[in-house]
């Protein structure tokens, strides 16, 4: 890390937050106090602890408050790191917990260079992060209103055996035709009803905006791209670059496994070594779409008709490597099936494979080769 002068550890909230001040050196970290969780009050404190314009090195941790704060601090011209919260270091035997021990923490570390700064998206890339978090949202809230419609319907004694698959239209005709003796039963299920339907159009509404909002993005090829490999569709692709936008910027595809959670956790100790299940560090809704995906791939490789209008899309050297992923993987998924693994454990096998060729993909896409080791 560069040396500044002052190293600024602050410690967010909604209405509050508190401010520590490391400066250069070995010395004890200062308790600055407690500012208004403005950004009039942000522009003052910089220019407090910087009068002159010197060039001073904030940090604090991601959370609920978002990026402004970052964004403010940057366009003054400081340095500014938001850190993930989980990589803090932290002491086993420290129980005390105020806001103005994080702050002092959060400066004593940023000045040893020991805090992980997370990747900040710029506004349009947010603003599409939270179009599929939105959509995630819609999907969660309609599965929770089809699960209590059934629930309630099992309670009574009205189970729907005239085909497998719920949710379709037959279910829907099924459903009209159920009848309650008591009135006021009746409209309770119709009000479940409604809300599932209201929900489904939620879910759709959202889907036709990312289809709208793909046309002018500047990750779109990528995303059109990522869409010719199986089990990937505009879902899951737009999901993969709004949460992780420029993915050439990872060096490897084992460090973006690495960032994604889907490497085996370890605890080795001596001549013992131990690894266990991943380790689920870094985004979760990469790594569910992904597990998600992993599933397409139990079938026997071949390019079916839809799949292959899809490739059609992207250039031949993306077909090629979307091709050598599907007979990859689909060899992988049985080869592990047969040695008795678990499918869930497979199927996270297959979706840490799968990322390598994620990476590929956006590399070619992007022109970039890869950097030899």
């Amino acid at each position: 890390m560069d040396n500044f002068s002052k190293y600024i550890g602050l410690d967010t909230h909604k209405d509050t937050v508190a401010v520590g001040i490391a400066n250069a050196g070995r010395d004890k970290p200062l308790y600055y106090g407690e500012i208004p969780n403005t950004p009039d009050a942000i522009t003052k404190l910089v220019k407090r602890l910087s009068p002159t314009g010197e060039v001073l090195a904030f940090c604090y941790e991601a959370g609920p408050c978002g990026y402004g704060i970052y964004r403010q601090i940057t366009q003054l011209g400081h340095l500014c790191d938001v850190v993930a919260p989980s990589l803090i270091p932290t002491r086993p035997g420290d129980r005390v917990k105020t806001d103005r021990r994080d702050a002092e923490s959060l400066a004593r570390l940023h000045r040893a260079g020991e805090l992980t700064p997370v990747w900040v998206p710029d506004k349009e890339q947010e603003a599409m992060r939270d179009l599929t978090r939105a959509r995630e949202d819609m999907k969660a809230i309609e599965k929770q209103t089809r699960q209590r419609l059934g629930a309630f319907l099992l309670r009574h004694g009205k189970i729907y055996d005239a085909g497998k698959s719920r949710w379709t239209q037959a279910h829907f005709r099924w459903l009209e035709r159920v009848k309650f003796e008591v009135p006021v039963q009746q409209i309770v299920f119709q009000e479940y009803i409604d809300a599932v339907k209201q929900a489904q159009r939620r879910v759709a509404d959202l889907e036709e905006e990312m289809h709208k909002a793909l046309d002018g993005w500047i990750l779109a090829p990528v995303v059109e791209a990522l869409m010719s490999l199986r089990g990937v569709k505009l879902i899951t692709a737009m999901t993969v670059m709004a949460e992780l936008g420029d993915i050439t910027r990872f060096d490897s595809p084992r460090q973006l496994m690495k960032y994604l959670g889907l490497v085996p956790s370890e605890h080795s100790s001596g001549g013992t070594t131990r690894r266990g299940g991943i380790t689920k560090d870094g985004n979760g809704h990469v790594r569910r779409v992904l597990v998600e995906s992993a599933w397409c791939y139990r079938f026997v490789a071949r390019k079916t008709a839809h799949l292959q209008r899809r490739a059609e899309k992207s250039s031949e050297s993306v077909q090629a490597i979307a091709w050598k992923a599907q007979k990859r993987l689909c060899g992988r998924y049985r080869h592990l099936l047969e040695k008795g693994k678990l499918k869930v454990q497979v199927c996270t096998a297959i979706a840490r494979e799968l990322v390598g060729f994620i990476w590929a993909i956006a590399m070619e896409v992007s022109g970039r080769r890869p950097v030899a080791a």
